[in-house]
């Protein structure tokens, strides 16, 4: 039996009926046609999924879609529309930085590096590979993740971290 629920999405109230076994990552995907955060392991081990909610990264695939009532979620997607430039400041490090190739784990690691900049604009390193210490990337050996981060963290007034806000 579907279960109403509404939460704001990218900065939109929405709503979305949901089943009660689904998970967020499903309910991004499914209904509202989000696919920047991938399933990639489904238990919450690799971070392809990672999402923001209420300002912390959180793997979606593991989290009840019924959790976010009256929440406020980010996607990848999210950043991007919310930027003039169509880019946020830390999608443009990535790009700059040669942070991406193959993409599967991009917008996971996206997401975690901007709740990390949210809460602490200037990382250190350490800092840096903890909080994108729950996402797995198997192409950049994460040299230039790592690097575009601190690129991030370094441009502009606000580290690039409220930049979509």
């Amino acid at each position: 039996m579907k279960r109403r629920i509404s939460f704001t999405l990218n900065g939109e109230k929405v709503e979305a009926e949901v089943e009660p076994h689904w998970t967020l990552l499903r309910l991004l995907r499914e209904v509202f046609e989000l696919t920047g955060a991938k399933e990639g392991c489904g238990m919450g081990e690799c971070g392809a999924c990672t999402v923001q909610l209420d300002g912390k990264a959180v793997v979606s695939c593991l989290l009840p879609a019924l959790e976010v009532e009256g929440k406020e979620v980010w996607t990848v997607e999210g950043l991007a529309e919310r930027s003039p430039s169509g880019l946020h400041p830390i999608q443009q490090a990535f790009v700059q930085q040669g942070a991406i190739q193959c993409g599967f784990c991009t917008p996971g690691m996206i997401m975690s590096a901007k709740a990390l900049l949210d809460e602490n604009p200037r990382p250190t390193e350490e800092e840096i590979k903890t909080a994108i210490s729950g996402n797995i990337c198997r192409c950049t050996g994460y040299v230039q993740i790592i690097r575009a981060i601190k690129a991030a963290a370094e441009g502009g007034d606000d580290g690039g971290a409220e930049g979509s806000r």
